[in-house]
């Protein structure tokens, strides 16, 4: 069955760096587009980034473009999100996400938190 797990979240300083990983399993990874969403306490899970099947095209939020960077290893079935001059605001749970037809697939998240 679809897996996506999340690794790589933590705690770090403003202005620090944190690189996520999302390592997929069950369903033919190089053939997707690969999302990663975020969602902060109380507010709505937003879309931060995605990554076409290739890697030769991504999308970025507004919010984090020119900090983040989105990448994948179709040879290790992983998706990375490089994050760098990390905010307070940053603070989220992130997830990745499939979409394959019409189901919809998470993995369960890793926390990250941008304190002092």
């Amino acid at each position: 069955q679809v897996q996506l797990v999340e690794s790589g979240g933590g705690l770090v300083q403003p202005g620090g760096s944190l690189r996520l990983s999302c390592k997929a399993s069950g369903f033919t990874f190089d053939y997707y587009t690969i999302g990663w969403f975020r969602q902060a306490p109380g507010k709505e899970r937003e879309g931060v980034s995605c990554i076409v099947s290739s890697g030769d095209s991504t999308y970025y939020a507004d919010s984090v473009k020119g900090r983040f960077t989105v990448s994948r290893d179709n040879a290790k079935n992983t998706v990375f999100l490089q994050m760098n001059s990390l905010k307070p605001e940053d603070t989220a749970v992130y997830y990745c996400n499939l979409v394959a037809g019409p189901f919809n697939y998470w993995g369960q998240g890793t926390q990250v938190t941008v304190s002092s």
